[in-house]
């Protein structure tokens, strides 16, 4: 297998590929200094735009990171999902630069995907007793609140740059749409209605749109090297369309991937 990241321009309507390698690398995070962070082999890389490289950070002990992690807004922080030190994936933060992680969830599992605008909170999913349900905690740690867990499965939570709604997916009687609900836990809604399978919606740093990848109906969970398509629509609702089509799913877009400026989004393809 070979990994691509990529990044879209949205002005140009065109991909480029930033960097092509022989392994497995996946959930692309941008920071506002002008690099990518991936994770591979359970490890978190940096990779700069100007001189794309695999360029490992030091997470201390947590060495078996999966791809749900990402920057917090002020872009001095690192969070990740790990196992090292568990049964199961714990969120942790770090310092950008790397370092030693602390812990953040006490139930487990927890895997993270959101982290509000003021840099309070995160959003993040785990299986408590049932399914698995939207929860937030503060940054720091702390008693965690359960958002919804009125759904057979919830993932990808994440919050729009004014911290007004959380956007994640939900299933519901095996169809799996884009909703939206406020941080606490009202005015729940439903923001796709159609065949696909839809996965992973994330807000644009300018409140403009939402992008987020569709699998052909039918597809059971989120599986990799998929026919997939990575599709936008307004961020207030209504017409999506497709951007472009390739083989990925799990590992494309799991995290928040959006330039600081809204206008770009960096994502992977695999080969």
């Amino acid at each position: 297998m070979r990994s691509v990241l990529c990044v879209f321009d949205l002005d140009t309507s065109a991909a480029s590929v930033i960097l092509d390698v022989a392994a497995h690398i996946e959930a692309p995070n941008w920071h506002p200094d002008g690099y990518l962070i991936v994770n591979g082999g359970g490890a978190l890389f940096r990779v700069p735009l100007d001189r794309p490289e695999l360029q490992r950070i030091d997470t201390g002990f947590a060495d078996a990171c999966n791809n749900d992690h990402g920057i917090s807004p002020d872009g001095t922080q690192l969070v990740i999902s790990d196992s090292s030190r568990t049964d199961d994936s714990c969120i942790y933060t770090l310092a950008v630069s790397g370092g030693t992680p602390s812990r953040v969830t006490d139930v487990l599992p927890s895997y993270w995907h959101g982290w509000s605008p003021d840099g309070q909170t995160l959003a993040y999913v785990g299986r408590r007793g049932g399914p698995f349900a939207l929860l937030t905690c503060p940054a720091a740690g702390g008693t965690e609140t359960c958002v919804t867990d009125a759904f057979d499965h919830v993932d990808g939570p994440d919050y729009t740059p004014d911290g007004a709604w959380i956007w994640f997916n939900g299933e519901c009687d095996g169809a799996v749409d884009l909703w939206r609900i406020r941080p606490d836990g009202t005015d729940l809604e439903q923001m796709t209605d159609d065949d696909l399978v839809n996965w992973f919606p994330h807000p644009s740093p300018d409140g403009a749109h939402v992008l987020y990848l569709a699998y052909p109906a039918g597809t059971k969970g989120h599986p990799a090297d998929c026919p997939v398509s990575l599709r936008l629509m307004p961020a207030t609702g209504g017409s999506t369309r497709e951007l472009l089509q390739l083989k990925g799913g799990q590992g494309t877009i799991n995290v928040p991937c959006w330039s600081p400026c809204g206008r770009h989004f960096a994502f992977m393809r695999f080969d």
